[in-house]
């Protein structure tokens, strides 16, 4: 019995073992012999003299040239293969003069195609494609889908390489190389050993040096980056019985801005808001709507500096926001959306699709880094910027303080000027974050003389009003706000000097040529016309924007998101309103008369709440010199 026992346990245990060891190994052991490995069409042999196939992520042979690394298909066999022939006849292997040979070729679209397409011959003179010769290929050689319907000129694509790494840019040339057709791709960055647009001695297209990629077609596909933020859907707005949006057509060529209110005003009119759009809209809707001084946004061509994705950026701003605000009145969320989605993916501002910004943030993605627009300020010690940050210290006898009070200030405690007359001049409060104010009420100018503030302008005297000689900053209050008497002629300077030994004036600079005629003549005044205030209360952005370049121009009142239809598949509904009273807010008696008779908030009508209590930032333009820009 034991010895049975004993047997039942070894045969047991036996059992185990096995168990246990085809678990191991996951199969038989030993394991069966295997095939010899036949070579793929497009392969390398394996060879020590070559070691260029792929084994681990660590064993990778990397090359500084983007060229041996683009991506191609999987290793394919000859189209009239079969396993009856790879036994008697070898498999074609790509030429070794034509092979690229410093990188492992990795499949980008993983759609099976025709080899003529996924070789890679060293490709020879270029032609311009033939439509009618590849539409016969077509016949016989079916490309990818993605490669006949959507990858064309001005598409946006990537090209993948086999070292993890993927290169984005514009497709700017296609053509035909070698029976090879073949894209010339403008990269988003430099590369070494890229060109400007040219190969072998032929301008194909023009680019910034070191950017131009020339790639079989098959090898491009569609940039991914664009694909995951999709636009606001319109399907639910259909199920609903009362849909009542109106339509947004593309409008190309050029609209000029609107010069009335006429009947722009009531609801659904303007810009729809969308998912914290509103500091895009109210500023898109300044900026754009009555006035053409930044047209030249809309309009500059590209240059090869540019981002290869200006031309797309530049063609959505102007076709699809701007052009049917001015034309139909109406721009609806989803077109604002591909802004928003071409400024999150290609400028540095991370969240401009969802997350509150600052108007700031907005133009710096858009035309400090995508348009490359010139700077609209450029002051005397060299630095260029879009946008003018007020930066005074309180004075606690004003209660409302004027743009152009608090403007004179920061310059003379900064210390520079403007080097030149700005055509758009952009102010931003003295405000910090959502709640700080420096003050409670700012009034803003509607004309802000910047005569005094410009490098080499001629001056009047404080005092008796001829041409200024001598400037002292002392005497204009030393940067409070009781500015206006720093500028002085000699006979002044003597006179207010006389009781001030420790004030020390400069002389101002003065061209020859005009001298003889300024003594003579009165002193020309610069001035600038507020032409929009942006408000922010509660994190929601609204603007004030005057709906015409008369000076006696009405003012309309626009809120992106003023109201909303239905709950969480509603959609908002903008709203565009006349303010009659909003031009006597902004007189300086007008102003000082509302401030004084409500001393609180509350008792302020609600626009000229948001107007003086909520101003964040106060658009200004110079018609005379916007003309020339």
């Amino acid at each position: 019995m034991n010895h049975e026992g004993h047997q039942e346990l070894d045969s047991t245990s036996n059992k185990e073992s096995q168990l246990d060891l085809f678990s191991l190994i996951g199969g038989s052991w030993p394991p069966a012999p295997r095939g010899p490995e036949r070579p793929e069409y497009g392969t390398v042999p394996r060879t020590p003299r070559r070691n260029m196939q792929r084994t681990s992520h660590n064993e990778r042979v990397k090359s500084v040239n983007l060229l041996n690394h683009i991506a191609s298909d999987k290793r394919k066999k000859p189209i009239n293969s079969s396993p009856l022939s790879d036994k008697t006849n070898q498999p074609k292997m790509v030429h070794e003069a034509k092979k690229i040979e410093t990188g492992v070729l990795v499949d980008v679209c993983s759609i099976e195609t025709p080899e003529e397409l996924y070789d890679t011959p060293s490709l020879g003179s270029p032609k311009a494609i033939d439509h009618v010769r590849l539409q016969e290929k077509q016949k016989t050689i079916q490309l990818p889908l993605h490669l006949q319907e959507d990858i064309g000129v001005g598409s946006l694509v990537e090209v993948a390489t086999d070292v993890n790494q993927h290169y984005y840019g514009v497709v700017r040339w296609i053509g035909v190389i070698d029976d090879t057709a073949t894209a010339g791709v403008e990269l988003e960055q430099n590369v070494c050993g890229l060109t400007d647009g040219t190969r072998n001695g032929q301008r194909l297209f023009t680019c910034a040096s070191g950017r131009a990629l020339f790639v079989p077609l098959a090898l491009c596909r569609r940039d991914a980056r664009f694909r995951d933020t999709p636009p606001p859907e319109r399907a639910h707005f259909q199920d609903d019985d009362n849909f009542d949006q109106p339509d947004c057509p593309v409008v190309p060529g050029v609209v000029p801005p609107l010069n009335l209110l006429g009947e722009l005003a009531g609801k659904n009119r303007g810009i729809q808001g969308h998912h914290n759009s509103c500091y895009l809209d109210a500023t898109l809707f300044a900026m754009f709507t009555f006035t053409s001084v930044f047209d030249a946004l809309l309009y500059r061509p590209p240059e090869p500096e540019d981002s290869p994705h200006y031309g797309e950026v530049q063609r959505v701003l102007r076709e699809e926001i701007v052009n049917p605000l001015r034309r139909h009145g109406y721009v609806r969320a989803d077109r604002v959306m591909k802004l928003r989605t071409l400024l999150e993916r290609l400028s540095d501002v991370p969240g401009l699709t969802s997350e509150e910004k600052d108007p700031e943030e907005f133009l710096n993605g858009l035309v400090a880094q995508l348009l490359r627009a010139e700077p609209f300020l450029k002051l005397s010690s060299g630095q260029e910027s879009y946008c003018y940050q007020l930066f005074v210290e309180k004075d606690e006898r004003m209660t409302l303080p004027s743009v152009q009070q608090l403007l004179e200030q920061s310059f003379a405690t900064s210390g520079v000027k403007l080097s030149e007359v700005p055509a758009a001049l952009i102010i931003q409060m003295p405000r910090f974050g959502k709640n700080y104010k420096l003050y409670q009420r700012v009034l803003p100018s509607p004309l802000l003389d910047v005569t005094d503030l410009i490098e080499g302008l001629p001056r009047q005297c404080a005092v008796c009003g001829v041409l200024a000689r001598w400037e002292c900053t002392a005497c204009a209050g030393g940067g409070t706000l009781d500015t206006g008497a720093g500028a002085l002629c000699t006979t002044c300077l003597r006179l207010a000097h006389a009781t001030r030994p420790q004030h020390k004036a400069t002389p101002l600079v003065i061209c020859e040529e005009y001298l003889n005629i300024l003594e003579s003549c009165p002193v020309p005044r610069v001035y600038m016309e507020l032409f929009a205030v942006l408000c922010i209360e509660t994190s929601h952005y609204v603007a004030f924007v005057k709906t015409g370049v008369a000076h006696d121009a009405p003012w309309c009142f626009f809120d992106s998101m003023a109201d909303r239809k239905g709950e969480r598949n509603g959609y908002n509904i903008p709203e565009i309103v006349e303010i009659e009273e909003l031009a006597g807010w902004l007189s300086d008696e007008g102003g000082r008369a509302l401030n004084a008779a409500a001393p609180l908030d509350r008792q302020l009508p609600a626009p000229a709440k948001r107007l003086l209590a909520d101003a964040y930032m106060c658009f200004y333009r110079s018609p005379d010199v916007a003309m020339y820009r």
